[in-house]
């Protein structure tokens, strides 16, 4: 299945708690529902649930998910 990359604005500390959470094996839910959200903004349908990558390093700082989508299919 393809992977859509999902990049989301943040702020410093909620990107310092997501990556927290991420290693303790733990998950943010409002930033995966929000990555979730996006790729069903973008017409794809996701095909399971967002893979947190890490964040960027810029301002904004951007939390960085990958989503397994759908292929389109045309009937």
């Amino acid at each position: 299945m393809p992977l859509m990359r999902i990049q989301l604005d943040s702020d410093r500390y909620t990107a310092r708690r997501v990556v927290g959470l991420h290693r303790a094996g733990k998950v943010h839910r409002e930033s995966r529902d929000a990555a979730r959200a996006e790729v069903w903004r973008r017409g794809r349908t996701p095909a399971a649930e967002p893979v947190f990558v890490g964040t960027t390093n810029g301002e904004p700082v951007r939390l960085v998910y990958d989503v397994e989508v759908y292929r389109d299919v045309v009937g």
